[in-house]
């Protein structure tokens, strides 16, 4: 008996719809220090961009597949003296199954120095890291600027097989030409459909409103190593009060030493998105942030404030306006602002107020919450807004 496929609500609302023309789809690399830029591999081997290190690890990109692909490329050629290449198996099973058919012979006579197949270089642990003023390539799936060594290097992101043929030039390349251009894709977004009407109930233990000071982080895909850094996030000796000593240290070193208790931090779109590091939350509740108001969040940034019992609020509309007003500090890259203004946002009343320059209403979303941190509660909250 046939099984229909996945299929979305008959009422189901979309936010945006998105056309590709796959066959126009070409080589991209990723980068540096993020994985929102994708430039046209033809375009980047034209700048000869050197590199000094180049990774083909993790469980992301070091499948069998995979390490068959570069050592496809690699057979009868040498790594470039000036290049580190690094190599790790996905796990113990996939290095044993390559090493059988030849595929790891291939990658080691090349000049590939093996890893253990486990965590290293992809989480910022163990050999073959990046050092200050060094250029990386790497197959694994996030680059966050000091995700993988040193904040003052970069690295960017491609596939197994330009990262071999990387390795052998000592630039970023293909293994053979690269033509096309950039991927051409058209967005249309759609009108939201209008909210329905009703009325909140604070549960028991949930506040009926929170007061704070506004800090603004405006910058949108706010990653978990620019929330709380990989130095930290495998050791188990660091305090609360260590863990909001590094708060936000990748992203603005100062932002520790500019924000206080009850402060309501207001993010850009998509904030949290990165690996699932569960301390990118803690540690802004050691710091004593009140909640985080963001224009959308990764979902697992979500899943991890609702078990710590964290209060997460969308507000696309607030997070709009206050690029529009401290468009001149966003334009100068200030990475975080502080206004001075108070945020309030009345769970009881359903009402959102900012005193000073900042008046708000409130506009009615959809906002997850979590109390007590033992079970998750949905509620539909009024948020800040701007008038």
């Amino acid at each position: 008996m046939a099984v229909a496929p996945p299929a979305p609500d008959p009422d189901a609302a979309y936010a945006a719809r998105i056309r590709l023309d796959l066959s126009k789809v070409r080589p991209h690399v990723s980068g540096p220090d993020t994985v929102q830029v994708a430039t046209p591999l033809a375009e980047i081997e034209a700048h000869r961009v050197a590199i000094h290190k180049a990774y083909l690890v993790s469980c992301v990109n070091s499948r069998l597949e995979d390490l068959e692909a570069a050592a496809r490329v690699l057979v009868g050629k040498k790594v470039a003296s000036s290049v580190g290449f690094y190599v790790a198996a996905a796990s113990r099973e996939v290095q044993e199954e390559a090493e059988k058919r030849g595929y790891w012979k291939t990658l080691l006579d090349a000049g590939a120095r093996a890893l253990p197949p486990s965590c290293g270089p992809c989480i910022g642990l163990g050999t073959g890291l990046l050092e200050a003023g060094e250029v990386g390539i790497s197959a694994t799936n996030r680059n966050f600027k000091g995700r993988m060594g040193s904040r003052e290097a970069k690295c960017y992101l491609a596939s197994p097989q330009v990262v071999a043929a990387s390795a052998v030039a000592g630039y970023i390349c293909g293994p053979s030409k690269s033509e096309g251009p950039k991927l051409e894709r058209a967005i249309e977004v759609l009108a939201p459909p209008a909210p329905p009407a009703e009325k909140v109930a604070i549960l028991p233990g949930f506040p009926e409103r929170v007061r704070g000071r506004l800090a603004f982080a405006p910058q949108d895909n706010l990653n978990t190593d620019g929330i709380y850094g990989k130095d930290y996030t495998y050791r188990e000796d660091m305090s609360r009060e260590d863990m909001a000593r590094v708060l936000m240290e990748n992203y603005d070193p100062e932002f520790s030493g500019m924000t206080r208790t009850g402060d309501v931090l207001v993010g850009g779109f998509n904030f949290g998105t990165g690996s699932s590091r569960e301390q990118a939350v803690t540690a802004l509740q050691a710091k004593g942030i009140a909640l985080v108001v963001a224009g959308s969040f990764s979902q697992t940034y979500l899943r991890n404030a609702f078990n710590n019992g964290y209060v997460c609020i969308e507000v696309p509309d607030l997070v709009r306006r206050l690029k529009e007003i401290f468009g001149a500090e966003v334009a100068a890259k200030r990475k975080t602002i502080l206004p001075g203004d108070e945020a309030d946002v009345d769970f009881a009343s359903e009402r959102s107020r900012s005193a000073g320059d900042l008046p708000v209403r409130a506009t009615r979303e959809r906002a997850a919450v979590a109390g007590g941190g033992r079970r998750r509660r949905e509620l539909r909250e009024d948020k800040l807004g701007l008038a």
